[in-house]
């Protein structure tokens, strides 16, 4: 079990790092810092990487952002809808390869709806914060 450490790490940092859908970017945090930053996935600097890697304690890679729990989120979030006609534009969305856009411009007729699932989004994604940095002993200061 490693060292529980205090540090201050900005939130809204962490988030971008777990809502990024971007795969040739690589998020990291840094334990002793608190700090969230990124470089490309083929960042050609090899002095750069090793000490990514000899101090892997220090530096964590962040997960990247997960399709699938996404698609889950979106699923249960199109069950609770009670307007069918909505639901079923939803659902005929969601059965496409990237739902989530076209899901933007549907529920942009319905703010109600948008804040719903926004909130849903941003739930799923604190609580995949929260257990990655308990899984990593990191007890940020202020938590939202």
């Amino acid at each position: 079990m490693g060292v529980m450490r205090d540090v201050e790490i900005v939130w809204d940092d962490l988030l971008d790092a777990f809502e990024n859908p971007d795969g040739e970017l690589v998020y990291f945090l840094d334990r002793d810092t608190g700090e969230v930053f990124f470089v490309p996935v083929d960042y050609e600097d090899d002095a750069f990487w090793e000490e990514m890697e000899e101090d892997e304690e220090r530096f964590l890679p962040i997960p990247g952002y997960d399709y699938d729990q996404e698609r889950h989120l979106l699923n249960e979030f199109i069950k609770g809808i009670s307007n069918t006609s909505l639901k079923d534009l939803l659902e005929r969305a969601f059965i496409g390869k990237r739902p989530y856009g076209r899901m933007d411009e549907i529920l942009s007729f319905y703010p109600e709806e948008m804040e719903r699932l926004q909130a849903l989004k941003e739930e799923l994604t604190t609580e995949r914060i929260k257990q990655w940095l308990e899984e990593h002993d990191i007890f940020p200061f202020h938590e939202p």
